[in-house]
């Protein structure tokens, strides 16, 4: 018998749903999907800019904290018909990365980086800078729309003279998706709750904040709703708002979470 036999999964993501939909039909499972993350992006008129300061050379390095970040740069690059300049631009500077999907994102562009994390969080990408002394460099920093306070810290302790370029950011998820899943995971009609970023944990726990239901929702998560995070960093996230009981796969991908659960149950 599948572990996932009559389970039911919550989904917090935007992306790929049916994909994992049917991996957890095939397991036997039933999924809900409760969109907890919202994201906005931004055109050449707000993002203009940052390109053409990129592609004017005037950054020594760049660092891209997410794969999604570099495809919006490259599309306003498009909508500006200096896609050339940019990619050209970025062979002449320095690059870091956290991520695999920035990995992928420059891979595919024949880019490669200098500086990459070792674990996929902004404290192992700031690791990998040990060799590197960016005191006085012209820094752009790729951010997502959330506070970056280790990363922008850790950035005016180097000395380093750095601009913010941020694609995108988060808007907060429908207040009555937020209220059913909360009711849904405190009243155990779900097994486990799949979290895909930092974004959706924040959510989901500021909300629990606000109708004052925090230390219930850590409690199911610790006896009878599966916490299961993409990956280090989300789990990471998990953790410090006070889940210690949480399933997270090897290989950061969802389809790998959800083959993971499968075998925690199992067991």
């Amino acid at each position: 018998m599948s572990g996932l036999q009559n389970k039911c999964i919550a989904l917090l993501g935007t992306r790929k749903i049916d994909e994992q939909t049917n991996i957890i039909k095939q397991l036997g499972g039933s999924a809900l999907h409760r969109p907890s993350q919202g994201t906005v992006f931004f055109d050449s008129s707000v993002i203009g800019e940052d390109v053409q300061y990129i592609i004017e050379g005037n950054f020594q390095w760049i660092i891209f904290t997410t794969g999604i970040g570099i495809e919006k740069l490259f599309e306003a690059a498009i909508e500006m018909d200096r896609e050339a300049e940019l990619l050209e631009a970025l062979r002449n500077m320095n690059i870091a990365i956290r991520g695999y999907k920035s990995a992928n994102s420059l891979k595919k562009r024949g880019l490669v980086p200098i500086v990459r994390d070792d674990d996929g969080s902004i404290a192992g990408l700031i690791r990998s800078f040990d060799a590197f002394d960016l005191k006085d460099k012209t820094v752009a920093v790729q951010l997502y729309g959330e506070p970056a306070v280790e990363l922008i810290d850790w950035l005016n302790d180097q000395g380093a003279n750095y601009r913010k370029i941020i694609p995108y950011e988060h808007i907060p998820p429908k207040e009555e998706t937020l209220a059913q899943l909360m009711n849904e995971i405190l009243s155990s009609e779900v097994d486990a709750v799949g979290f895909t970023s930092v974004q959706q944990v924040r959510y989901v726990f500021e909300y629990a904040e606000k109708i004052d239901v925090k230390p219930a929702l850590i409690e199911a998560f610790e006896n009878h709703v599966v916490a299961l995070p993409v990956g280090k960093v989300t789990g990471k996230a998990l953790h410090d708002r006070g889940v210690n009981r949480m399933v997270i796969p090897q290989d950061e991908r969802i389809g790998s979470a959800l083959m993971t659960l499968n075998k925690y149950y199992k067991q």
